[in-house]
C-alpha cells in the first residue's frame, strides 16, 4: 500500500491562512514570556505580522533579543499547528497596510484598532524555520 506523504509547504500555507493567533515567546532577564497575538502571514515574503501596543514589554524584550519562537493556535478542533522559530523587527511596512487583511482573518481586532489604533506599530517576524504538525504520523520541517 503507498503512502503518501503531505506536501509541507503546501499543508504550512493553509495552516498560516486559517489560523488566526500565535502564542509568541520572548525572553527577558533570562525567563521565557508567552502571549497570544493576531497575525497575517504573507507567503510572498515568508513574513509574518503582528501589531502591538508601541513602548510596551513585548517591544522592549524584542528590542533586546529578535529571535523569537512561535506555535500556532488551533481553531478547527484539532491538534493541527505550525512552531516556528525567526528574527522578530519593527517592520518598515506601515501596519494600514495590512490592517484589512488581519481584520479579514481576525474581525474582533478591528475593536483593537478603534481602541488604541494611534498607538500600534507593526512587527514582523522573518521566519527561517517551521515545524508543521499536520497529525500525529504527518509532520516534518521546512526551511525558508
Amino acid at each position: 500500500e503507498e503512502v503518501i506523504k503531505m506536501n509541507l509547504r503546501n499543508e504550512f500555507e493553509r495552516m498560516m491562512r486559517e489560523q488566526n493567533e500565535i502564542a509568541l515567546a520572548t525572553m527577558s532577564d533570562g525567563l521565557p514570556h508567552v502571549r497570544i497575538v493576531n497575525f497575517y502571514y504573507d507567503p510572498a515574503k515568508h513574513c509574518v505580522y503582528f501589531a502591538t501596543v508601541k513602548d510596551n514589554e513585548k517591544v522592549a524584550e524584542l528590542t533586546a533579543k529578535p529571535s523569537t519562537a512561535f506555535t500556532t493556535v488551533p481553531n478547527n478542533g484539532t491538534t493541527e499547528h505550525i512552531r516556528a522559530r525567526g528574527y522578530a523587527v519593527k517592520s518598515s511596512r506601515p501596519l494600514t497596510e495590512i490592517t484589512d487583511a488581519i481584520i479579514e482573518k481576525t474581525p474582533r481586532f478591528q475593536e483593537t484598532v478603534n481602541a488604541v489604533g494611534a498607538d500600534l506599530i507593526l512587527y514582523e517576524i522573518k521566519l527561517y524555520e517551521a515545524m508543521v504538525m499536520a497529525a500525529r504520523s504527518d509532520w516534518g520541517r521546512i526551511v525558508f
